[in-house]
């Protein structure tokens, strides 16, 4: 594992010199791998690397002392509650909702232990067309008043292209084309940090357009969609997702929402050093 790239360790004494990190809850596609009734060598795989929950993240943006004081939780999959079990998280301060579809957003019943946790109401950030797809599936959920034993989340719009700010987080919404429908890429900053360097997430797209390669420029680490080497009408293939990299030329960059197809041992050992592939539970700091 190049410890110059990634730490997968929690309690690394580096941590007092870092600000920002991200931790994969999980790197897997819709269905998960492995995936219910298959017998190929990945779902059987004894690699760790290759057992993936549903996509999401937390972003945890640290104090001076190594303290995370702003923690972002990116989609509630349907695997949350092992998820947050599993990464040992007791506090979120906001949600980003990245698009609605079933395995980013069916885990949002279970944020309301955090609601229970922190005697408060979070906020759950997205575009006037996921909130509204949200009310129409979850309403129950959304309150500006803490509720016992119910979710409790105060709806935050995210309008493209205008930067938002949550805790020490600094977001800049931009659009992803995934087909079916349109997602939210996020290029993400510390606060008050001079010359941050720039973060960008950008799961479930199949194509970027012109504003979101400007959006992209200047981004320092890439979290990338890469489901598989074959191509598929709403993902990036590989090809797809090398050459992507190729025209952001970030520092390095990360491979996530990855299908049964993709044997982690097998195409790591094809990569450049400065790209990886993702696995659940890995921080990036």
């Amino acid at each position: 594992m190049r410890r110059d790239l990634h730490d997968a360790g929690r309690n690394c004494a580096t941590l007092l010199d870092m600000t920002l990190s991200l931790e994969f809850l999980g790197t897997g596609t819709s269905v998960g791998v492995p995936m219910i009734g298959c017998d190929c060598a990945v779902c059987h795989s004894t690699d760790p690397r290759d057992k993936r929950l549903r996509s999401s993240a937390i972003i945890r943006a640290h104090a001076a002392d190594g303290r995370a004081e702003t923690t972002v939780l990116l989609d509630t999959t349907p695997d949350l509650r092992y998820q947050m079990l599993r990464a040992n998280v007791r506090h979120i301060d906001a949600i980003v909702i990245t698009h609605f579809h079933a395995d980013h957003v069916m885990g949002i019943d279970d944020v309301r232990r955090f609601n229970i946790i922190q005697k408060q109401v979070i906020d759950v950030w997205g575009t006037e067309a996921t909130l509204a797809s949200m009310k129409k599936s979850f309403g129950y959920v959304f309150s500006d008043t803490l509720r016992a034993g119910w979710p409790s989340l105060r709806a935050r719009e995210i309008k493209i292209g205008e930067r938002f700010d949550i805790g020490g987080l600094n977001f800049l919404p931009f659009n992803l084309d995934h087909e079916v429908i349109i997602n939210t890429g996020l290029k993400f900053v510390q606060s008050g940090v001079e010359n941050a360097p720039a973060w960008s997430y950008c799961l479930d797209v199949k194509r970027i357009d012109e504003a979101g390669f400007k959006a992209l420029e200047g981004t320092d680490t890439l979290v990338l969609d890469m489901l598989r080497e074959s191509n598929h009408p709403t993902h990036m293939n590989f090809t797809e997702a090398m050459e992507t990299v190729s025209r952001v030329k970030p520092r390095r960059a990360y491979f996530g929402h990855i299908a049964h197809e993709i044997s982690h041992a097998a195409i790591e050992a094809r990569l450049p050093e400065n790209i990886r592939l993702a696995y659940d539970g890995m921080v990036v700091r």
